[in-house]
């Protein structure tokens, strides 16, 4: 975004305090990884107001799908290429995926279909959108993000398309919780880069938004 679309940007080596600003000053990020118990991530709009916010451990393709398709959002088209964005509405998304969806006269729930994570919509409340994810007795696998009442469902969209995804992501092996290296509901296998001597452990795909390193192993979703 920094270097396709111009946005601003500060930097503080120190901490690893990251914010960007959109060019017409609209939209802004804010990456806060000192942050021991909140969101690292925030993201907001000006007029109308809305806010999304990012625990650390959201898994980093979904967020980067829903910072990647702001600039379009904004109305800038350039690029538009290089950054192909989902149309599949929320819906359509959660079917394709096998995610359950329920609704009754106050919200709309979608469940993966391993059941671990869950997406709230409440079209009337502050909070509009809201998930979580959690391994049963497991703290390392939970994490949660939100989105405020004026959020555009097309953005939620991009974030949901990517987290309900089954395509394989990279993750670095040792940054893995170790609860979910044996669990059954999901599969990792070595990366191209990775050892010859790599083994397949059960994984939970979905989890741990580790940069990538060598090296990694490519883990499966269900």
């Amino acid at each position: 975004m920094i270097h396709l679309f111009g946005w601003s940007y500060t930097h503080d080596a120190a901490t690893g305090h990251i914010t960007l600003d959109s060019p017409c000053h609209g939209a802004f990020i804010d990456f806060t990884p000192s942050n021991p118990h909140g969101p690292w991530w925030r993201i907001s709009h000006h007029e109308p107001y809305w806010q999304a916010q990012f625990d650390r451990h959201t898994p980093i393709e979904a967020i980067s799908a829903f910072t990647q398709a702001l600039p379009q959002f904004l109305g800038d088209t350039r690029h538009t290429d290089r950054i192909p964005l989902s149309t599949n509405t929320l819906m359509e998304n959660a079917r394709l995926n096998g995610w359950d969806v329920t609704t009754n006269a106050d919200a709309t729930v979608f469940t993966s279909a391993d059941g671990h994570c869950v997406l709230t919509h409440e079209p009337h409340a502050g909070l509009r959108w809201q998930i979580r994810h959690r391994l049963a007795d497991d703290a390392s696998t939970a994490w949660a993000a939100s989105a405020t009442q004026a959020t555009p469902a097309r953005l939620v969209s991009q974030f949901f398309a990517h987290l309900a995804s089954t395509t394989p992501v990279q993750r670095v092996f040792q940054d893995l919780p170790a609860r979910i290296r044996t669990h059954p509901d999901a599969q990792i296998t070595p990366a191209a880069s990775a050892p010859v001597e790599a083994r397949p452990v059960p994984v939970k795909a979905t989890q741990e938004p580790a940069a990538v390193r060598s090296p990694t192993a490519r883990t499966h979703r269900r």
